[in-house]
């Protein structure tokens, strides 16, 4: 019996969180924390393929993250913040923070609420324990998450139904929504 491909991309998503949230008992918070960082984007990127038959969907959230990843690294080059930890100047923004939080922007606005609420509950934690482990204050976290959602606010598209974008200009601030079908 053949997999349906919603049951195939639930158990992707299901065993990157399993794998990144057990971590925490077997190991200290930081490492869970890098582990959810690369498990999230590229569990989202497998399910994407195989669920997506024209890629679409992943060549979004190749954009989203990597214009994110470009984004933080050009203002780690630009401001030089040390890490709480003193270890280096790269502190801001977060660079964990704005990968996964672009992949559960992609998420929310490609597939729904339904699938972003866990990713963004990872991702929080992503940035939790950036601060945790004394790589980062809590602004270059936030910057980082904001990075990441605006990343893929730009550059996904819903896969089925309605997408809401906030919009703000000098002028006005609204709501945008589209609806495909």
């Amino acid at each position: 019996m053949l997999l349906s491909k919603p049951v195939i991309v639930r158990f992707c998503f299901s065993i990157t969180l399993l794998l990144g949230l057990i971590q925490p008992v077997q190991a200290d918070i930081e490492r869970s924390g890098d582990i959810i960082h690369l498990l999230l984007p590229a569990a989202t990127l497998s399910a994407t393929a195989l669920y997506e038959p024209n890629y679409q969907g992943s060549w979004q959230l190749v954009k989203s993250v990597g214009v994110s990843r470009l984004s933080v690294e050009a203002l780690k080059f630009g401001i030089d913040k040390t890490r709480p930890n003193g270890s280096d100047d790269d502190s801001f923004p977060s660079g964990h923070t704005a990968d996964t939080f672009a992949t559960a922007t992609f998420i929310q606005q490609r597939y729904g609420w339904k699938w972003a609420i866990p990713a963004y509950a990872a991702a929080s934690f992503v940035g939790y324990t950036r601060i945790n482990s004394s790589q980062h204050y809590v602004e270059d976290v936030l910057a980082g998450a904001a990075i990441g959602i605006l990343s893929a606010w730009y550059f996904t598209e819903p896969y089925q139904g309605i997408k809401i974008t906030p919009i703000a200009t000098g002028q006005y601030y609204g709501v945008n929504i589209n609806y495909a079908f």
